[in-house]
């Protein structure tokens, strides 16, 4: 237990699995095997699980023996040899016959090989030597509290909770020795450095400065060894190097040392990224289970037999059609219910679609025969090698991100590897070629081949643990509605509240309507309800007022109102002005009341009350808020008039101060808290167990060690209990200050002696030693421990306190901070993230937290305008302005007094000079940026307007004759804005800015926990107002500090908070009589209360002090972890998010943070450094991205976080990065835009080559036509008109001659058939298709006008075409300026259409000389 389980073994020995005691382990084969002397059946009898058990009994009733012990009078603190004596010497020889037996069984040297067996041996040895009378209950008594530890082993869960913390023991076991080295070496030169002080014995000898050291090691009392110190110090240099030096080891050991301790338990709780996979999966397969079954309350109806509603028919007409029956009704009688799960490994062949695959690996290839050289034989090898290793390590997501070497860019990294993932993976999962694949690459069917064996051969372990998982939560998520809807079906009382109310009747609907109705800050579609991009989407986000209202519906919102109302009322209730004797207070009761009424009747007519898959009872909010509401109405019934201690009326006043607790199941966040807290208690209780084991122990030693021992009399003279008797003077001290001796006043009265133990602890049971070590664990009170200890018992007993300090404080206390940051983050789900996950999640929270620059680009040229820019923008200005800050910032070192005019005219006017130069930065700014682009960053506004105060500051100092009063107000007002200046230099650095914006989002995320934690303690502060509320004054329990009132006790509780003296608060509340009075009522008694008192505050202290506050410490890491990341495991890293805001602030000409999303591509072309992309060869990538993010915001304006977010998608490997739901929403996201991008590119080819063949075509049909008015020949001929038509015919496409046969006619353009010519006052009509009809707008803008000439060059032809369909009409000319000349005549061509275009060309000419 002890050791490393992972003990060294034989490489070649073996392990089985035996059971030892309650628990199965693996054991080696030597092990078992009976080295001892002892014959079989005792081996039996040792590995039997009676044996264990019975003495794991033994080892209980021992430590229940050594705890019954107590000390009533001091006469039984010298009778040692008692009954416990002789129960302790049975108890240790039977544990020594126990070690003996097993030396017999297994011989010494099997013995010997579990650590835990040298264990027993040390503890028998110990307590053999312990139980000699000269050394029972002394120091040896260690070795019999020791025996509990055994315990351990009676729980597996316990024991693997230890072994995972303190098992690797060489982190913490280092750790302790480095704490203790630094605790010697610092004592040592304490003791070198104050020794020879007089009049102070802190560090006179070598144990009282170790004493020393670790007080100030622990935080508690270390400001009193420091003044000792400087008190008795003379020099004022000496004085203040002391402090220096006491300072500096107080930071170093609370800062370092200890977070240390919490840095190494919270290391051994981290998991393996192997476990942390596993967990991730059944975690979601648990969630899966819980959503495939239903509740018990719901599946109680399951029990009843079913009753559906039926319709009766007696007169069916021969012509009816009946209806479909119902499926679940139908199941009745169908055969057994048949197993709707899928199983994607046995996929029938027969009913599978073979497709084409590529050819199957043999799994030894042919080896050819060809020979060739060595090295070119170990060079192709190796290339195999290594080309095999990084696809295997490409399937198999490990830690790093595989980026392919190279110079190309983040983004087209990614993108490669997502392309050869992807290749060897196959095509889209869940596609038809995934599934349909068996056929070879010829085409022909590979019926030799089954399907699974190829389904497995082309799915990684991830894509099918993403398929099941996907599979298993449709499944899960069918079955449970299919549940619902059978119950609703079958049984009429399903989902009917109260039984009475209809199912889908009016009055629920309206009832539902009011419950439900909430306000929702985003827009979506009515009809499929998905989420709308809007104008306004970026406003919405930084919306928080619209988040809040949004967060629960306005019912809720209503009645958070009406509880924080009604526990403002509650707060005003005290012990003299309580609800039953205030009109006002039961007015306030009333009006809860009812509401509550109206909520809850509300609720249950609209969602049930239990049997209902929505009730209010479905949980344990729900059943709380009903016990609240309960207990309200009966108290308002009632109102008792008297109420005694511990009567059930005040046990219901205890029970209305539950009402804050409400808000907690109202708000959905808070209630989440709650939830992931409780879900891992688990943890928390073991920890506690521990805890509470090492109290345990330790009280038992002291009860046997220092009880009894502790009582003295009150008079210090008197030392033995038979003196002291009577009465004495006892002196009153008016002052806490030291007093000089024989300055001493003679003030004081006499009381009686007594023989008593001290005020607040005392070891004479053990229910008194738990109380005092609880104390001593929170480090309250523990330096009176020690040295009470020390005066009464002896200087070698306050090692026990110390141990006892440094085990629970140092270890026990950090275990529970780190096991409840564990667990928080456990299940939140964040310490189950992996590396990249978790590189992932940071780099999300890095984007959040940035934000556009706000600042213009820089002017083009060297203008003055563009120097100015260029100095701002400089480092050493920036710099200097920092500086300057400073320096007017340490004028506060000075006290501004008007008395001291002299000082403060000094201090005044260095800081006039300051803001001058400050004046002079915003006016070199605005020339740089002009006026508009200073004014669109928030923190040049700040700037400006802290300048313009500060220059009123100076006109009122200098320019007024103030007077003293006016002066100091003047004074103040310069203060407040230096120190509202010294604000601003967070936003001076990018490190100083991202960690205020860290600050800020860590106080944001806690809101909800510091809300809770605020509850807690308004919960708690009425508690203590009834318990506690008369009780009398005594050394803490006083004016400032009580709980009279509900403010008081607020105020009370947060110092409790800090841990200042709870522990001496609480025994002031357990004043008990003959120091109280008496009386009927609670509130007519000034006694505490013992019981109520340990528990209300030992609760408080543990659930707020470490619980809530080690939440906080959660967050905070949580959100620490963006700053304090190394940026060479960031994926993008700060520079890259300053380029990409560097070039938003080119696109961004508004600075409003949103761009239209044609701007995009500008966007991406512009950027630089890793995330740059070359169109030249990353032009898919470029399309993607733009398309994109057209299709996430529909042509409307995109955001700086919404362009950022798609490119960190895009540079970093989602397989490694993202969890499963968000990487499955993203790999169809991706499918999806790679498909529309592909088809979208095909249709651009193919409308492309559509335009071109059309063009060409129409080029053609021109040149035809024109040919009809030359030569009436039979061969189609070339002849260019001039030198310029047939150099601009090479720049087009080179004519072909042909030749034709007699009868035909050539060039016939498909799709158009020549007509005979039509009147003349007609056109010729074009049959074409609805295609190039589609197309002629197109043209229509390219046609060109032609000119008269000789040869018809620049000729206009306007073909006034008329569509079958349509009847449109279209301008069709030339795309080319020149043309062949040719001439198209044949059988079926008539000549009448030379007049017609002749007279066409004379009309045409001759409205153009008009």
């Amino acid at each position: 237990m002890w050791g490393s389980r992972g003990s060294a073994t034989d490489s070649d020995s073996s392990q089985v699995i035996q059971c030892e005691g309650n628990t199965w382990k693996m054991v080696l084969i030597d092990e078992n095997k009976a080295k001892g002397f002892a014959p079989p059946f005792f081996q039996k009898i040792l590995c039997s699980n009676f044996f264990h058990t019975f003495f794991l009994l033994l080892v209980f009733a021992n430590a229940i023996t050594g705890a019954t012990l107590s000390f009533q009078d001091q006469a039984s603190v010298y009778n040692k040899l008692d009954g416990f004596y002789y129960a302790e010497v049975a108890f240790t020889v039977l544990f020594d016959l126990e070690a003996i037996f097993k030396i017999w069984c297994l011989g010494f040297q099997g013995y010997k090989k579990r650590p835990f067996h040298k264990f027993e041996l040390i503890l028998a040895i110990g307590n053999t030597l312990h139980v000699i009378p000269s050394c029972y209950r002394g120091h040896l008594t260690y070795f019999q509290v020791l025996r509990v530890v055994r315990l351990m082993k009676a729980s597996p869960m316990l024991e693997d909770f230890c072994f995972k913390i303190f098992g690797p023991g060489k982190k913490l076991g280092h750790l302790i020795l480095f704490t203790m080295c630094l605790l010697i070496i610092a004592s040592s030169i304490s003791l070198q450095l104050f020794c020879n002080i007089r009049n102070f014995d802190k560090f006179a000898r070598f144990d009282q400065a170790i004493m020393s050291m670790f007080q100030i090691l622990t935080q508690e009392g270390w400001i009193e060894v420091m003044d000792g110190v400087i008190e008795e110090t003379e020099t004022d240099g000496v004085q203040f190097l002391c402090a220096i030096y006491f300072i500096l080891y107080h930071q170093f050991v609370t800062v370092i040392v200890i977070s240390s301790f919490v840095a190494v338990i919270l290391d051994n709780l981290e998991l393996d990224e192997e476990i942390k996979k596993l967990k991730q999966l059944k975690a979601r397969e648990q969630v899966t289970e819980s959503q495939q079954k239903l509740p018990m309350r719901l599946r109680v109806f399951a029990k009843f037999p079913n009753h559906p509603q039926m319709v009766y028919l007696y007169k069916i007409p021969s012509d009816f059609s009946l209806s479909q029956v119902r499926e679940s009704f139908m199941r009745q009688f169908s055969t057994p219910e048949v197993n709707l799960t899928v199983d994607i490994q046995e996929i029938s062949e027969e009913n599978t679609t073979l497709v084409k695959i590529s050819p199957v690996k043999l799994v030894r290839q042919e080896v050819m025969g060809s020979k060739s050289g060595g090295a070119m034989e170990k060079r192709s090898g190796i290339t195999l090698i290594v080309r095999d290793s990084a696809q295997q390590k490409m399937q198999v997501c490990g830690s790093t991100q595989l980026v392919p070497a190279g110079p190309k860019s983040l983004l087209s990294q990614q993108y490669q590897l997502r392309m050869d993932r992807r290749s060897m993976r196959g095509s889209r999962p869940g596609s038809l070629k995934i599934r349909s694949t068996g056929a070879k690459e010829n085409g022909d069917i590979n019926l030799g081949m089954p399907t699974s064996s190829i389904l497995n051969r082309t799915r990684t372990p991830d894509d099918y643990d993403i398929k099941v998982w996907q599979q298993r939560k449709q499944q899960a998520e069918i079955k449970r509605s299919q549940q619902e809807e059978d119950l609703r079906e079958n049984h009429p009382l399903f989902d009917t509240p109260l039984f009475t109310v209809g199912r889908e009747s009016r009055f629920r609907k309206v009832c539902q309507m009011i419950v439900n109705a909430q306000y929702s800050y985003t827009v979506r579609d009515p009809i499929t309800g998905k989420e709308l991009n809007n104008k306004y989407k970026s406003l919405h986000k930084l919306s928080f007022c619209s988040k809040l209202l949004g967060l629960v519906t306005y019912l809720d919102w209503v009645m958070i109102m009406v509880t924080i109302l009604s526990c403002i009322s509650m707060a005003f209730e005290t012990p003299k002005r309580r609800i039953m004797n205030t009109p006002e207070l039961q007015i306030a009761e009333y009006a809860f009341v009812i509401c509550m009424s109206i909520e809850m009747g509300l609720k249950v007519l609209a969602n049930g009350f239990f049997f209902t898959p929505k009730g209010i009872g479905k949980d344990f909010g729900g059943i709380l808020n009903l016990f609240i509401y309960a207990v309200s109405v009966i108290f308002l019934i009632w109102m008792p008039s008297e109420a005694e201690r511990d009567s059930p009326a005040q046990v219901f006043m205890l029970l209305r101060c539950l009402r804050p607790l409400r808000i907690f199941v109202l708000v959905p966040h808070m209630r989440k808290v709650v939830y992931e807290l409780i879900r891992g208690f688990k943890e928390i209780i073991l920890v506690s167990v521990l805890l509470v084991v090492l109290m345990f122990m330790f009280a038992t030693y002291g009860v046997h060690v220092l009880g009894g021992k502790l009582h003295k009399c009150n008079d210090p003279s008197i030392t033995t209990k038979e003196e002291c008797t009577g009465r004495f003077f006892q002196k009153v001290f008016v002052t806490k200050m030291k007093i000089p001796n024989g300055t001493e006043s003679g003030a004081g009265f006499y009381v009686p002696r007594t023989w008593s133990n001290p005020y607040n602890f005392n070891f004479d049971n053990i229910g008194s030693a738990m109380l005092a070590l609880f104390e001593v664990l929170s480090l309250e009170g523990w330096l009176e421990v020690r040295d009470v200890i020390i005066e009464r018992v002896g200087l070698e007993y306050a090692i026990y306190v110390h141990v006892f300090v440094f085990m629970g404080y140092m270890i026990g206390l950090t275990l529970f901070v780190g096991v409840v940051i564990a667990n928080y983050s456990e299940n939140k789900g964040t310490a189950l993230l992996t590396v990249d996950q978790r590189r992932w999640l940071d780099l999300k929270g890095r984007i959040k937290l940035a934000q556009p620059l706000h600042i213009p680009p820089r002017p083009d040229g060297t203008s003055f305008r563009a120097k100015m820019y260029d100095i701002t923008q400089h480092k050493k200005f920036k710099a200097g302005t920092v500086l300057l800050i400073l320096v007017n910032c340490a004028l506060l070192g000075q006290p501004w007094k008007s008395s001291d005019a002299g000082r403060t005219f000094i201090l005044g006017s260095v800081s006039a000079v300051c803001t001058l130069l400050f004046l002079c930065e915003v006016v070199i700014k605005m020339i740089a940026l002009t006026p508009k682009g200073y004014w669109t960053s928030r923190r040049n506004r700040f700037d400006m307007l802290l300048t313009f105060l500060g220059v009123i500051w100076i006109i009122l100092h200098f320019t007024f004759n103030l007077t003293e009063q006016t002066s100091d107000a003047n004074n103040v007002f310069g203060v407040i804005i230096i120190v509202l200046r010294f604000c601003t230099i967070c936003g001076k650095h990018a490190a100083l800015k991202m960690l205020t914006q860290t600050v800020v989002m860590s106080v944001l995320k806690s809101f909800f926990i510091i809300t809770g934690m605020f509850l807690l303690i308004l919960f708690y502060a009425l508690l203590g107002v009834i318990l506690f509320g008369t009780v009398k004054h005594g050394y803490n329990l006083g004016r400032q500090a009580n709980f009279e009132t509900t403010p008081m006790a607020i105020a009370l509780l947060f110092r409790i908070v800090t841990g200042e003296d709870w522990n001496k608060i609480m025994h002031d509340c357990m004043v008990a009589p003959p120091f109280c009075t008496v009386g009927g009522n609670f509130w007519e008694s000034d006694c505490g209360n013992v019981k109520a008192s340990i528990l209300y505050f030992f609760s408080f202290y543990i659930i707020i002090t470490y619980i809530v506050l080690n939440l906080l410490v959660a967050i905070i890491m949580e959100n620490f972890s963006l700053f304090y990341s190394n940026e060479e495991d960031a994926l993008l890293n700060y520079n890259d998010i300053r380029n990409f805001q560097n070039t938003w602030n080119i696109v961004d000409v508004n600075r409003k943070g949103v761009i239209p999303v044609r701007r995009v591509k500008f966007l991406l072309r512009l950027l630089k450094g890793r995330l740059e992309v070359d169109l030249e060869k990353e032009r898919l990538v470029f399309k993607h991205m733009c398309y994109e993010m057209e299709r996430l915001h529909g042509g409307m304006d995109v955001s700086f976080h919404d362009v950022i977010s798609m490119l960190s998608y895009r540079s970093v490997d989602i397989c490694k990065s993202l969890q499963l739901e968000e990487l499955l929403a993203r790999q169809e996201l991706e499918y999806t835009i790679e498909e529309e991008v592909a088809k979208q590119t095909i249709r651009n080819w193919l409308d492309s080559c559509l335009k071109r063949i059309r063009a060409k075509e129409h080029t053609n049909l021109i040149s035809n036509l024109r040919a009809t008015n030359e030569q009436p020949l039979f061969t189609l001929t070339e002849q260019p008109s001039s030198t310029a038509e047939s150099s601009e015919d090479n720049r087009n496409e080179s004519p072909i001659v042909r030749t034709r046969k007699k009868g035909m006619v050539e060039l016939q353009p498909p799709n158009i058939l020549v007509q005979p010519p039509p009147p003349p006052t007609q056109s010729p009509t074009l049959r074409t298709s609805p295609r190039v009809e589609k197309e002629r707008p197109t043209l229509k803008k390219r046609s060109g006008r032609l000119s008269s000439g000789t040869n018809y060059k620049g000729l206009t032809v306007n073909l006034s075409q008329t569509s079958e369909a349509k009847g449109e009409t279209l301008t069709v000319s030339p795309l080319q300026k020149t043309f062949t000349e040719s001439v198209l005549i044949g059988e079926n061509v008539s000549t009448n259409i030379q007049s017609w275009w002749g007279d066409q060309f004379s009309q045409q000419q001759q409205e153009q000389e008009n």
